[in-house]
């Protein structure tokens, strides 16, 4: 196609809102006079309620769109038409309707006033949001000189391993002994690579493939390729927040681990866990509905929430030496001087926005948004009101071990012997009773303790999922979660956390409304 002409295909829907292809639109408008989407829906992966074969018009689990790009000579702006189907209509509806409308002509269409971000759909998103404080943003990481007009210097994602069963574990020795193994056989493909014969070899078809002595990704056969060696050492085994509320040992190294992106400055050594503080939050485009949680450990990229983002108060030379603020000297000021008050410190502005991110109405109001860039915040009138509420969160989510335990009533069962050891528990269909095991059940769950979520499972949900003997397929690594040293955790912890939630809701419940 030169100065005009036509194109017409079809494809995944997708380009249509993920903030990943807001370079493609923005070509698009320059490239073409008109632009005309026929959004067939059936996004299965988004919408868990429809089902590939029936609401799909290919079967497939992702989106589908028809799209038609027409250029003209001379054209100096860009008409974008979009039409959609129904989010829940069936394959059969759609096929009928697409034999309805022969013509362009025939389906209405509404004309797609893009913003300056390029974003199309724009239906539940906030023009005013663009307004507010970011949180920290990619320029301002990369800044050489002081940092000006966000809360924080530096954030990074959290840890991914790509190997969870080996890195992961909740018993030291055991994770231990799994990563002496794995790293014994791996420094032994390392010698073999060194040693190979025909030098023209593709690392792909030389590595040993056994998942029962090793688990590869693309980042660990790039070290082998390179001949560089792994070490084990005990000092890298450190705690980790695997999930909410669900605290795991890790094997924290830059090669065993796919990626440690930036939390070697954040938590570079056992020491830092006393003082420094996460929070972590849903990442841009997350499926599982925003939400945060402070940590005093290494969290893991899948925390709760899709691409979990962290925002340290705290950054450190990687060998913990060197500690510097995370929220910048411009912020502090920039709040104190807007709320005429110097009483105000970086830890109260910390609060502050960990107060802020709980508020129901911010996370209802702007949740088209929040799923496109990291969380922008107000200058709300209140500033103390959230800051001590975030305080608050912030002591019951840290300190969720120290809570006092709810009452539940123990049921115990007098045809089996008294064990607190868990295998797997079960909540009835009520909810409103724990099976803790096939010795112990526990009633009297409050109701209202599934209202506080963390993505799209609750606290307790989340704690009962972790907290059972799992067997991984492909190792047969076995992560058993039962303390010899304490057999009671898992059952305190139960109550715990759902004190936890309680109290949450109340915090969350007397926020004051805000106005900016």
């Amino acid at each position: 196609m030169k100065d005009e002409g036509i194109v017409a295909f079809v494809t995944n829907n997708s380009f249509l809102d993920d903030f990943s292809f807001d370079g493609m639109r923005k070509h698009l408008g320059l490239d073409f006079s008109k632009i005309y989407v026929l959004d067939l829906g059936g996004n299965v992966r988004q919408n868990p309620k429809l089902s590939g074969t029936t609401h799909n018009v290919f079967g497939i689990q992702v989106g589908v769109s028809l799209n038609l790009l027409v250029k003209k000579k001379d054209t100096k702006s860009t008409e974008i038409f979009y039409a959609s189907v129904g989010e829940d209509w069936r394959k059969e509806a759609k096929y009928s309707y697409l034999d309805e409308k022969q013509q362009v002509s025939q389906v209405d269409w509404q004309i797609i006033a893009p913003d300056k971000k390029h974003t199309w759909l724009t239906e539940g998103m906030h023009s005013e949001f663009d307004e507010f404080f970011p949180l920290g943003s990619k320029e301002a990481k990369k800044a050489k000189t002081e940092t000006v007009g966000v809360f924080f210097k530096f954030y990074g994602l959290g840890v991914s391993t790509n190997r969870d069963a080996w890195a992961y574990n909740f018993n030291q020795e055991v994770l231990a002994e799994n990563m002496q193994r794995t790293i014994e056989v791996y420094n032994k493909q390392v010698d073999k690579w060194l040693n190979r014969d025909d030098k023209g070899a593709e690392v792909d078809d030389f590595v040993l493939y056994d998942d029962s002595r090793i688990s590869w990704d693309g980042t660990l056969k790039g070290d082998l390729n390179k001949g560089k060696k792994a070490l084990f050492s005990l000092e890298k085994i450190r705690r980790s927040l695997y999930r909410p509320f669900t605290k795991s040992n890790l094997f924290f190294d830059r090669m065993l681990n796919n990626s440690v992106y930036l939390f070697p400055k954040f938590f570079p050594t056992l020491t830092t866990e006393n003082e420094n503080r996460v929070i972590c939050l849903a990442g841009v485009g997350d499926r599982k509905g925003f939400g945060c949680l402070i940590s005093n450990l290494i969290p893991s990229l899948d925390l709760a929430f899709e691409k979990n983002q962290c925002f340290p108060f705290y950054t450190y030379n990687e060998d913990g030496t060197v500690r510097t603020d995370n929220i910048t000297d411009w912020t502090l000021n920039h709040f104190q001087n807007h709320y005429q008050d110097t009483t105000i410190t970086k830890w109260a502005i910390f609060h502050y926005v960990y107060g802020l991110l709980h508020h129901p109405i911010y996370r209802e109001k702007y949740a088209a948004n929040l799923k496109r860039e990291l969380p922008r915040l107000p200058m709300v009138a209140d500033f103390w009101a959230f800051s001590k509420s975030g305080e608050k969160l912030a002591d019951l989510h840290l300190n969720y071990e120290h809570q006092a335990p709810y009452p539940l009533k123990a049921i115990e069962n007098p045809k089996v012997p008294f064990s607190l050891k868990v295998e797997k528990m079960r909540l009835s269909k009520d909810k409103r009773q724990l099976k803790y095991n096939d010795f112990l059940t526990l009633d009297g769950i409050p109701e209202r303790v599934f209202d506080y979520k963390l993505g799209n499972r609750s606290a307790l949900d989340w704690v009962i999922d972790q907290y059972r003997i799992k067997v991984d397929k492909r190792s047969g690594i076995i992560n058993d979660p039962n303390r010899q040293d304490d057999e009671e955790y898992i059952l305190e912890l139960v109550k715990k956390v759902i004190t936890v939630s309680l109290e949450t809701l109340k915090v969350i419940e007397a926020l004051p409304s805000w106005t900016n």
